[in-house]
């Protein structure tokens, strides 16, 4: 595993960490505890130290089993987490105060809660679940934040953004106020690369790049026919005729790719790990099988110019959230 730095907290991270969604158990459907606490193990004995975890994952589900795994390990693992917004809308919208989503107080509580759910003394890296540009004058989160900061409890702060607008935090990048930031950036996604990721370079502010497979998108095990259980997530993601649009979409970047694109998601990571911005890519991982094929990148070093050249050509603009 070769680790960078995360911006200027400090905090040396494996280019490989572990996103923890999959692993609450509520949207992301089909595994057990017992699978989620082996592949956290499994990546840790590889040399992941990162784990992304949210206060809103499975309810505080997540966080626990981060939890049970970290207080175990002898390694330094850093643990990220996220406040939910108080009115529990993704994304935040549009002149909605932050009085209704991150009010002072609740950022605490939210913290707090995040600290017993995991059993460790302070949270390395707390990030807001959303983001609205609009408040960025307000106090309360830079308040919460720096009181945090000062109390011990967090080590670092910062922002996870919202789907397909990496520009909303263009603004609080340059207030020197955060410390790292989350965003989906993958082959498909490739917008924060154009204004965010020179910015958090200059300010020194790290970077997470989160759903770099595009939530199974670019595994290139999807096809027209795949179904979902009732309730997971990726029914709602790959609804109507997104699965053929997909199917089109990797088609054309394995035509493209010749013999390279048979593994088409480490060419998925590894693309990630080839911006400079990128401190570590996290995508989700359920199995121990997920851990050992992804853990595994990291050490084969960056992508010929060649490869990546082919891969930039391949940016989708799309919004399969909505």
């Amino acid at each position: 595993m070769r680790y960078r730095k995360l911006g200027r907290t400090g905090f040396e991270v494996g280019e490989i960490g572990f996103g923890a969604w999959g692993i609450g158990g509520k949207q992301w459907l089909g595994g057990t505890d017992d699978e989620s606490v082996a592949a956290l193990r499994r990546a840790i004995e590889l040399g992941v130290n990162l784990i992304d975890t949210a206060l809103a994952y499975g309810d505080g589900h997540s966080e626990k089993l981060v939890g049970q795994v970290v207080r175990e390990t002898k390694h330094k693992v850093y643990v990220a987490t996220k406040v939910p917004p108080k009115n529990r809308a993704w994304p935040a919208a549009p002149g909605v105060p932050i009085s209704e989503v991150f009010p002072y107080d609740y950022i605490l509580r939210s913290a707090e809660q995040s600290l017993r759910h995991l059993g460790i003394d302070a949270i390395d890296l707390l990030q807001l679940h959303v983001w609205n540009p609009e408040w960025i004058a307000a106090d309360d989160w830079r308040r919460a934040f720096e009181d945090l900061k000062r109390s011990g409890k967090v080590r670092a702060v910062g922002i996870s953004v919202t789907e397909h607008e990496p520009d909303s935090v263009l603004e609080v990048v340059q207030t020197g106020l955060i410390d790292a930031l989350q965003v989906i950036y993958n082959i498909f996604d490739q917008a924060p690369a154009t204004s965010l990721f020179p910015l958090a370079l200059e300010h020194h502010v790290g970077v997470l790049a989160r759903v770099p497979l595009d939530e199974g998108g670019l595994t290139g095990q999807i096809d027209e026919h795949t179904t979902f259980p009732a309730g997971d997530f990726r029914e709602f993601y790959f609804r109507g005729d997104r699965k053929k649009q997909v199917v089109e979409h990797v088609d054309a970047l394995r035509r493209d790719l010749g013999p390279e694109g048979a593994d088409l998601p480490a060419l998925a990571l590894r693309f990630c790990l080839a911006h400079p911005a990128v401190s570590s890519v996290i995508p989700g991982m359920r199995t121990r099988r997920h851990a050992e094929a992804n853990s595994a990148l990291s050490d084969r070093g960056p992508l010929p110019a060649e490869t990546l050249a082919t891969l930039q050509r391949h940016a989708w603009d799309r919004n399969f959230y909505h």
